[in-house]
């Protein structure tokens, strides 16, 4: 009995250290290559009129890719964990594109600047959101 108890105790340790690990240091360490990535090509304005004029075939089209999106910004701002965001203009005063940068991105962006960003579509909410995102030169 006391053989039976000793393997579960030392399987419930083991499986514990393996989740410990994957979660705080393997998943930390392992970074999505984003300069790299190939990307589908758009302007902001045109994003935002595919998911306003039909969100479903947009979500088929961009949700979850990696996208390279040119426009100027509206806004910038940052998040609740210290993330800056920028907002992309469109066409529409009430949608654009709103873009979360990498937590590693640092360049110097004022309103009214042309930027092309690439990042993570994540859908259409009033915006499109774009998470990860880094500018591109």
């Amino acid at each position: 009995m006391k053989k039976i108890i000793l393997s579960i105790l030392v399987l419930a340790l083991v499986g514990a250290a393996g989740t410990y690990y994957y979660a705080f240091v393997y998943s930390k360490n392992r970074k999505f290559d984003m300069v790299n990535a190939e990307a589908m090509t758009i302007e902001a304005n045109a994003l935002v009129k595919a998911f306003q004029e039909n969100e479903t075939e947009a979500n088929k089209t961009y949700l979850d890719k990696v996208l390279l999106i040119s426009g100027s910004v509206s806004a910038t701002d940052q998040t609740q964990t210290g993330d800056r965001t920028l907002t992309l203009s469109s066409d529409d005063p009430f949608a654009g594109v709103m873009v979360t940068l990498d937590s590693t991105e640092a360049a110097a962006i004022n309103m009214n600047d042309k930027v092309t960003v690439k990042g993570f579509c994540k859908g259409f909410l009033s915006d499109v959101v774009i998470t990860g995102a880094i500018i591109v030169k």
